[in-house]
């Protein structure tokens, strides 16, 4: 269900905005609730027995070191392609 949200923003950060959407060929309601979901992934239920029973029996079996940048990981082999 989606519901009506007001913002108040400054016009320049509006305009840049529905520039941006444009180029990118979605609404600024969509950057806008995809950047909502994304700040707040952490707050939303993640419950695993929702993960189908394999996915789960692989969860937590790669282990790295707490300083991995999985970023910067990706963004190397992506650039491989």
């Amino acid at each position: 269900m989606n519901t009506k949200l007001t913002l108040t923003l400054e016009k320049e950060v509006i305009q840049t905005a529905k520039e941006y959407a444009k180029e990118q060929g979605i609404s600024l309601s969509q950057i806008v609730e995809n950047y909502f979901k994304l700040i707040t992934v952490s707050k939303r239920d993640n419950k695993p027995e929702v993960l189908p029973s394999k996915v789960q029996k692989l969860r937590g079996i790669i282990k790295v070191d707490e300083d991995f940048d999985y970023k910067k990981t990706l963004t190397q082999e992506l650039s491989n392609i």
